[in-house]
């Protein structure tokens, strides 16, 4: 039996200045069901989120919620019709208490003064609807992310939320992290509430989700019931492929990946661009001895804090090592800076690209040359027609989706904006490029561009490392992967053996 349609959105449009980003969504949702919400960067997913919450207002369409015609204008206007939103950072105050985080901005009040029993009543009620059992007075800053992002849901449903819009909750939670999440989300699911689930992560979604819509250019490809929804079809409906397309570029890149192998057998090495012995950071990561050549990509693998990022942040000189000697194509080392590094021809793409990666108020054309004008110093200015000419060159290389050279980084999509940062390090011409979790948070076609530009740069001699929580990405990418586990690499996989079961096998097996 069909549960009751709670929210309703009907041939939504809106644009911007150069982009169109809906151009006939539809939507809806139903009481007591968890719905996904999936497409590519860019396919017009945050546009919907934010006109449903009130942060824009809608060129064309409607949108109808318990019923309702509805409009809303501000953020607050849709928590008050019943519609609260969860995001992937958590927006809360880490030194107030839970308690006062879950009230903030609408605590109960008796004669003029905040009435702190009510407060107290009102959190506790909250977590006890997610069926937790938390300190309210407690700091929130005293818990863990996993539980911050409970408190942040509870918080959502303070106001007898009917629809809970969950925006990429699980990218920062490890396995045990996200089941917790996942009962918290069921139970809610059985209160009747209706979830909308935006996630790039297909194994969650098809564990979690009842049904699913997708999105492409702004437009509504489907709903579908999850079950009756094969992933190969998924994939192909979100890339606007059809699956045999998908099927067979599986199957060269499993070609190419047992040829690599091949070549690997055979010994057909040069010497190591970069190599590492016995370095370390003491309290980061334990001696660890890596090398790697001129055209091939080694992949980093583990848990969450297994040191992955770590070893990236070692070998571009950001953090300092305890121990160790570090050669670039044979020169030793022994003051490692990042600027000794770009100078000896190793770029870094760091994992949180909107914090250490691109400057989102500067344009494409500013963060593409920002590493070259950097490199050569405020007295020699890169002329504005170079700039343009490199710009435009990467941005037709990359397949960069931007309205111009002069559009804000900020206003790109999450995939795009990783390409624009990949942009920068590649007008340097780097020997080698360190690329740490390039394909978080983007959509999967953004993935599949990301993974056939980095088969592209070691086909022109480059060196990558790769790193990713996503080891079927680490797989396909990598001729060779160092596994690690609690701070120190426990083996190395070459060829054939990188398999996904090798890798968990060898994190599994380094238990002591």
């Amino acid at each position: 039996m069909t549960s009751p349609v709670l929210l309703e959105i009907r041939d939504l449009r809106k644009g911007f200045p150069g982009v169109q980003a809906l151009a006939g969504a539809n939507f809806n949702v139903q009481r007591g069901e968890i719905h996904a919400l999936m497409g590519e960067n860019g396919a017009g997913k945050s546009t919907l989120i934010k006109v449903l919450t009130g942060v824009h207002s809608r060129d064309a369409g409607e949108v109808r919620f318990d019923g309702q015609s509805i409009e809303p204008r501000a953020p607050v206007q849709a928590e008050a019709l019943g519609i609260s939103t969860v995001f992937q950072e958590v927006n809360l105050i880490p030194h107030l208490s839970v308690a006062e985080n879950i009230t903030l901005g609408r605590q109960p009040r008796r004669f003029g003064f905040i009435d702190w029993r009510r407060v107290r009543e009102s959190a506790q009620a909250a977590i006890a609807r997610l069926g937790l059992s938390l300190d309210i007075n407690r700091e929130l800053c005293s818990y863990s992310v996993a539980t911050q992002q409970m408190i942040a849901i509870a918080r959502a449903i303070n106001l007898d939320a009917k629809l809970l819009i969950l925006d990429e909750p699980t990218s920062s939670l490890d396995e045990k992290e996200v089941d917790e999440l996942f009962v918290v989300m069921n139970r809610l699911r059985s209160q009747g509430l209706g979830i909308v689930f935006v996630s790039h992560f297909l194994e969650q979604v098809y564990r979690i989700c009842d049904r699913i819509t997708v999105l492409r250019g702004g437009q509504t490809v489907g709903e579908y019931v999850t079950a009756d929804l094969p992933r190969i079809d998924l994939i192909a409906k979100m890339l606007g492929k059809e699956p045999a397309d998908i099927e067979s570029m599986e199957a060269a890149t499993a070609a190419a990946h047992h040829q690599d192998a091949i070549t690997l057998e055979k010994g057909e090495h040069n010497p190591p661009v970069l190599q590492v012995n016995q370095y370390s950071r003491q309290g980061s990561i334990q001696p660890f001895d890596l090398s790697i050549r001129k055209g091939e990509v080694v992949g980093l693998a583990g848990l969450l804090g297994s040191g992955r990022t770590e070893i990236a942040r070692l070998l571009f000189g950001l953090d300092s090592p305890s121990s160790g000697s570090l050669s670039v194509d044979g020169v030793h080392h022994s003051r490692w800076t990042p600027r000794r590094a770009i100078e000896a021809g190793i770029a870094f793409c760091p994992e949180d690209r909107k914090v250490d990666g691109v400057i989102a108020e500067l344009s494409v054309r500013e963060n593409i040359v920002l590493a070259m004008q950097a490199n050569r110093s405020v007295v020699r200015t890169l002329p504005m027609k170079k700039q343009l000419a490199l710009a435009q060159h990467y941005i037709d290389a990359l397949q960069i989706k931007t309205p111009s050279t002069e559009t804000a980084v900020g206003t790109l999509s999450g995939g795009n904006q990783q390409k624009v940062l990949l942009a920068r390090w590649l007008v340097m011409s780097p020997k080698l490029i360190i690329l740490d979790e390039p394909t978080r948070g983007i959509d999967v076609g953004a993935k599949a561009e990301i993974e056939s530009l980095v088969a592209s740069l070691r086909s022109e001699g480059m060196a990558v490392i790769f790193i990713s929580s996503e080891l079927d990405e680490v797989v396909r990418t990598c001729q060779r992967v160092t596994v690690l586990r609690d701070q120190q690499v426990v083996g190395e996989l070459t060829g054939d053996d990188v398999q996904e079961n090798r890798i968990m096998e060898m994190i599994a097996s380094s238990h002591e």
